[in-house]
């Protein structure tokens, strides 16, 4: 079996598992995902809806964002943590909206990574999610997932990123990322991988290597 092949296999055991995965941020136009993306950086997505839901009412365009006092926007976004780094690129990156993109958020990867405190994830998000434009998301999930499953090597989430892209369908890189999230989640966590009852074991280099223990025997 070629990667590609076993690549097309994981995909399809994907879209049985997880047909209706998708983003967990709350957000309802670009700008809001964008922000929203920037917040969920080292915080979950639960804590970060939990904020947004009153900083959306409160900031609704770049300007609002660029123009705050930034102690205040520090202080809005508090409980996302890193709230320093985060204020200064969400009021760089909106500055950056107002002076050369007549504040709207921008629908290519170049114009988006251009802008402070964007980096390819939070573009394929945006890109993704926004504007139905395909990009493959490679968080902690997606990283670990696809190194266990063999489909790379690679351990630099750019490096992998460009790895999984000749494997996977375009029009899959989307809705594959969500997917791969998903199992994250729930079967192929971190520290407790369920691999006695995942349905990728056949196809994973880490579950194919977890030998469940004999009858009889201690585990």
């Amino acid at each position: 079996m070629t990667l590609k092949e076993k690549a097309s296999y994981i995909v399809k055991g994907l879209d049985r598992a997880y047909p209706q995965a998708r983003i967990s941020l709350q957000f309802k136009n670009p700008l809001e995902l964008m922000i929203a993306t920037i917040l969920s950086a080292q915080c979950t997505d639960k804590k970060v809806n939990e904020v947004t839901k009153t900083l959306f009412k409160k900031y609704k365009t770049p300007q609002d964002y660029a123009q705050a006092p930034l102690a205040e926007l520090e202080e809005d976004i508090r409980p996302t943590g890193f709230f320093h780094n985060k204020a200064k690129s969400i009021q760089g990156c909106c500055l950056e909206l107002v002076k050369g993109h007549q504040g709207k958020v921008p629908q290519t990867m170049e114009e988006l990574v251009a802008l402070p405190g964007i980096g390819r994830k939070t573009a394929n998000v945006v890109l993704g999610n926004a504007f139905g434009l395909p990009g493959i998301v490679v968080d902690t999930h997606v990283s670990r997932i696809a190194q266990r499953l063999g489909l790379t090597q690679e351990k630099d989430p750019v490096k992998i990123e460009f790895a999984l892209m000749p494997l996977i369908p375009k029009k899959s890189w989307t809705s594959f990322s969500h997917q791969m999230i998903e199992h994250g989640r729930s079967l192929c966590s971190s520290r407790s991988p369920q691999c006695s009852i995942c349905f990728l074991r056949p196809y994973c280099d880490f579950g194919k290597s977890t030998v469940a223990p004999q009858k009889g025997q201690k585990s």
